[in-house]
């Protein structure tokens, strides 16, 4: 029998998942928001919309959430249980803190509900393509279950262990593509002190051994003014930080690299990008002005 799919989070990633688990034979049932396109444009395509949360739960076998954080998935997750039924799963595709993704399994579990953590890596353009990375945290049934459907919008799917690993994975891959970013918004501000354009710059590390696909979505910006070109926000970058900085003291590791590159985006955010169009590539201009130089872009109208 043809798994019956929810879906919850029509986002920047989320919409495109949506599309392809549509498009790709399952029968998908979504709860609208307040931006309605994506909404209306899955509803065309042939999806069901729930009047509530409830209801998505009633009518689904399995239900992706792909939200901001761990309070959006507890919040949706509690509004859906009356209507979960034994042996429902719920996939959380968010980037979440793994102590709250043990303890909604554990929840959830009593009720005779799986549970699984299947956080994403790469972009939108991939998640409309259906080449997203995925790491997943599942028992191994419940990842046998949910593997084909995630198929439908991953390439590269990644049992990594037990409930809460797949979460404590993405806050690790984050951590390096994060850092990455740190590392390239203070090395162009020193550049621009000492005199070094960003086009300068590009030019020695792209196509070198410095360089790498994230350099190229993250440099998008400053070099070719494509505002777009990796569209993840500063402040969920920050947010995925501060995840992480609180799963490494609870471990216990010493984190003098973590809480240097998370205090980067807070400078970010503090100076006031913190709104759905302030994405990562953007960091280079908050790390500049931080720094007393004018930012290496201005953004349209200013």
């Amino acid at each position: 029998m043809t798994e019956r799919i929810g879906f919850v989070g029509l986002g920047l990633m989320g919409q495109g998942m949506a599309t392809n688990i549509l498009q790709k034979g399952w029968p998908l049932t979504i709860r609208g928001h307040r931006n309605r396109k994506p909404v209306d444009d899955l509803v065309a395509l042939g999806a069901t919309e729930a009047p509530d949360l409830e209801s998505l739960a009633r009518g689904s076998d399995i239900v992706f959430l792909c939200l901001t954080g761990s309070p959006e998935v507890a919040e949706v997750v509690a509004a859906m249980t009356p209507g979960l039924a034994p042996g429902a799963v719920v996939v959380d595709c968010s980037t979440a803190d793994p102590t709250v993704t043990v303890r909604l399994a554990r929840d959830l579990a009593a009720r005779g509900v799986q549970f699984a953590d299947a956080p994403l890596s790469r972009t939108p353009k991939e998640a409309w393509a259906g080449t997203l990375d995925c790491m997943v945290g599942a028992d191994p049934p419940v990842f046998d279950r949910i593997r084909p459907v995630i198929a439908a919008w991953a390439a590269k799917i990644v049992l990594i262990g037990g409930i809460g690993d797949g979460h404590r994975m993405k806050l690790l891959n984050n951590f390096l593509s994060l850092g990455y970013a740190a590392l390239y918004a203070e090395a162009l501000a020193i550049a621009a002190r000492v005199g070094i354009s960003p086009q300068t710059f590009d030019s020695v590390i792209r196509g070198g051994r410095m360089d790498c696909g994230f350099y190229q979505t993250f440099m998008g910006w400053t070099i070719d003014g494509n505002r777009d070109s990796h569209r993840f926000t500063l402040a969920n970058a920050y947010k995925d930080l501060r995840y992480l900085e609180s799963m490494a003291n609870a471990a216990p590791v010493a984190t003098p690299v973590t809480s240097a590159l998370k205090n980067s985006f807070a400078t970010a955010v503090t100076q006031g990008a913190s709104g759905p169009d302030d994405y990562v590539p953007h960091l280079p201009d908050h790390i500049a002005r931080a720094n007393g130089l004018p930012p290496h872009r201005q953004p349209p109208g200013s």
